[in-house]
């Protein structure tokens, strides 16, 4: 499975920016303080944003795009479910 790049050009080097900065400044704080267990996280989600970046995917931008690419009309929908031959209404 190919992923197809959603996010621009500039958008993936502001990530890789943020994403290395915030990575490294959490490992610098972890070597000083390993018990800090949160650090692991903030170096987790540095590495997540480089990683965007590289692949130039976001995956909750995919999401939304998704999302919204859903069309929802009112009109053509049957809030009636037939059960048996009979119309059932959940309300």
């Amino acid at each position: 499975m190919m992923v197809r790049p959603n996010i621009g050009i500039v958008n993936a080097l502001i990530r890789i920016t943020c994403g290395l900065t915030l990575l490294s400044w959490a490992t610098v704080k972890y070597c000083k303080k390993p018990w800090r267990e949160s650090l692991l996280l903030l170096m987790v989600a540095g590495a997540m944003k480089v990683a965007e970046g590289v692949l130039r995917f976001c995956p909750i931008t995919f999401l939304f795009e998704n999302y919204t690419d859903l069309d929802f009309d009112d009109e053509d929908y049957d809030y009636e479910m037939v059960v048996e031959g009979e119309t059932y209404n959940p309300s």
